[in-house]
């Protein structure tokens, strides 16, 4: 298991990293998510051995790996521009960590042909580098970081420079091949799409520390945070007067909130009101008239003229007013 303990870091002496600590069990893909300049990539860069922090320590299986050379780490490392030897063919860029095993001719190039089958690139051995699209030579990145049978891999910003199509075929392949691997991973990325999708666990990191964890489902539905729900894009912001019995008023009406935190009466509170589990009603809590609707995968996003969007299963008219209903379980506390 990797544990990142208390990691401190900064840069043109700012801070970057301020007490970055957590685990990576066995066979969990655990995904690094925060805006650019966050520090998820100088963070990755400590774990492999490529910097070193300023305090803290990088363990695995209760080891200090500080003294441990990057290329005795045994982690496999995926960057955004692929960093393969465009002089080599396919077959030469995937058995180049292998060469250091001191591994027979022979074994070399049945374990190439083996990792190449697994990122379906079995046809490309003999390949010139420079003749490979972008999602091909991710694909090679990949099997090439995999050849060795790392103990960990790192992925930063794999699928940054590709195009949207690429992206999402990309994604499908690396889900298949860490689950189909078993080998625990951490994945940075600024991208909400590929950390819900590939990630066992999100670690939100905003301004040096991980403000926020859990699955995708955990973390999109209860950010914690303005700040974090705002940069998911969670739902709705808002803010409101506490009341007595657990109401808060806004200044599109008043919204029940069961909430785990103390709060003073007439206190000023943030508020997160999601976009989905609303029902459109006769009688509703919230109502506006309606001035965009879109379609999207099976769903409407309908904006009311108090900015509020919701998602709604039934199409409405441009400029209808509609009331709806915002049940206590789509509104969450941020304070």
């Amino acid at each position: 298991m990797l544990e990142v303990v208390n990691i401190w870091k900064s840069y043109k002496d700012q801070p970057l990293l301020t007490g970055v600590s957590f685990e990576v069990p066995a066979g969990e893909t655990v995904c690094l998510l925060g805006a650019s300049g966050s520090g998820k990539s100088t963070l990755l860069r400590i774990i492999a051995g490529l910097e070193q922090p300023e305090q803290g320590q990088v363990r695995w299986a209760g080891q200090d790996l500080g003294p441990v050379p990057t290329h005795k780490r045994f982690f496999g490392l995926v960057f955004q521009d692929y960093a393969l030897f465009p002089h080599l063919d396919v077959s030469e860029n995937v058995a180049f960590g292998l060469r250091m095993l001191v591994l027979s001719q022979s074994e070399i190039k049945l374990r190439v042909a083996e990792i190449l089958d697994k990122v379906n690139m079995s046809g490309f051995a003999d390949r010139n580098i420079t003749d490979l699209s972008g999602g091909e030579q991710q694909r090679v990145a990949l099997a090439r970081a995999m050849a060795p049978n790392p103990r960990l891999l790192m992925f930063d910003e794999p699928l940054g420079a590709l195009d949207r199509s690429l992206r999402e075929e990309l994604m499908v392949e690396i889900r298949r091949v860490l689950r189909a691997s078993g080998v625990p991973a951490i994945y940075v990325t600024h991208d909400q799409e590929e950390a819900s999708y590939l990630a066992d666990r999100v670690l939100l990191l905003h301004e040096g520390l991980i403000v926020r964890e859990g699955t995708a489902a955990e973390v999109w539905s209860d950010p914690g945070s303005v700040w974090a729900a705002k940069f998911l894009d969670a739902g709705n912001v808002l803010e409101g007067s506490y009341q007595p019995g657990g109401l808060v008023r806004t200044g599109i009406g008043s919204l029940p909130l069961a909430c785990n935190h103390i709060h003073r009466p007439g206190e000023i509170i943030p508020i997160l009101v999601t976009r989905r589990g609303i029902r459109q009603v006769q009688d509703g809590n919230i109502g506006g008239a309606v001035t965009d609707v879109i379609f999207q995968r099976g769903e409407y996003k309908v904006t009311l003229d108090n900015s509020l969007d919701f998602f709604l299963p039934n199409p409405v008219l441009m400029g209808e007013r509609i009331l709806l209903q915002i049940p206590p379980s789509t509104i969450k506390c941020l304070a």
